[in-house]
């Protein structure tokens, strides 16, 4: 009896109860409904899961998840330090720029003054160019008395390509030829015979000497040595080369003529002889 007392519930322990069974039974019905879904009925009929190599495979798991984090992170590392080097690299490009321009435009103009331009139409250097139009104004001088020396059949001209044997890259300017007037045809200067050449040579000398007087402004040479060639040159441009000594001397210019030749110590007033002896060579005035 005592226990019977003692199981007696009041109204309300009984209504607790009631409504904490209606909560079991619900949980029990929405516990039933999950365990009836088919993908766990299909689970719960598969074998049971390996546990030790679902570990392992964990593991491993773990290691390749660790060693793309620290990839990322050193690839993070590098993409900050390209970020920086991209900033470097513009901020050097925006100065090197004009740098550039200036050394292009100072390299142009190098290649022009040197020959080596495509612009540069003879491939003429700067300093050829200048010597050049000196060298006209000497061909200019020197074709007044080379005229007279060949009787009339040369004449020189500026040629503004390349000089004879001239093989560099650049080169013009200087060259020189020819005009024969009776082939009627322009000849190197390397073509001329021994005596045309000597000709050729002195009126070029004796221009130089007369342009060098004009820039001098009117200050002459006063002398002017000639050594050897006579002795190509045939009696009639022989006179006409000694009439044009002649012709400086009478106009003050002291002419000194080194020479062989036998005929010339009848043109030659003043004469300083050398002549070789046993005992060495001997010095004589006439």
């Amino acid at each position: 009896m005592e226990h019977a007392a003692a199981a007696v519930r009041t109204p309300e322990d009984r209504e607790a109860m009631s409504e904490r069974l209606g909560h079991l039974d619900a949980e029990r019905a929405t516990v039933e409904g999950l365990l009836a879904d088919p993908e766990l009925v299909a689970a719960a009929a598969e074998p049971a899961a390996d546990l030790p190599e679902l570990e392992a495979g964990h593991e491993r798991a773990e290691r390749d998840h660790a060693a793309r984090t620290s990839a990322r992170d050193r690839a993070k590392g590098r993409l900050d330090q390209l970020t920086a080097l991209a900033g470097e690299l513009d901020a050097a490009l925006r100065a090197y720029r004009p740098a550039e321009e200036r050394h292009r435009l100072a390299r142009r103009l190098a290649e022009l003054a040197t020959g080596t331009s495509g612009d540069n139409r003879w491939h003429m250097r700067l300093s050829a160019y200048v010597l050049g139009e000196r060298l006209r104004q000497v061909v200019d001088a020197a074709n007044e008395r080379l005229d007279r020396m060949s009787s009339g059949r040369y004449l020189l001209r500026h040629d503004l390509n390349r000089s004879a044997g001239d093989r560099g890259r650049s080169g013009g300017g200087l060259g020189l030829r020819v005009l024969d007037a009776w082939t009627g045809v322009e000849r190197d200067p390397a073509t001329l015979s021994g005596g045309e050449s000597f000709i050729t040579s002195l009126a070029l000398a004796l221009g130089l000497a007369d342009v060098v007087t004009a820039e001098a402004g009117g200050a002459e040479i006063g002398s002017l040595f000639v050594d050897e060639g006579f002795g190509t040159l045939d009696d009639e441009t022989l006179d006409d080369v000694l009439d044009i000594l002649d012709g400086l001397r009478e106009g003050g210019r002291a002419v000194g003529v080194v020479s062989h030749v036998a005929e010339l110590r009848v043109r030659i007033p003043a004469q300083l002889r050398v002549v070789k002896g046993r005992s060495g060579s001997t010095l004589s005035h006439r």
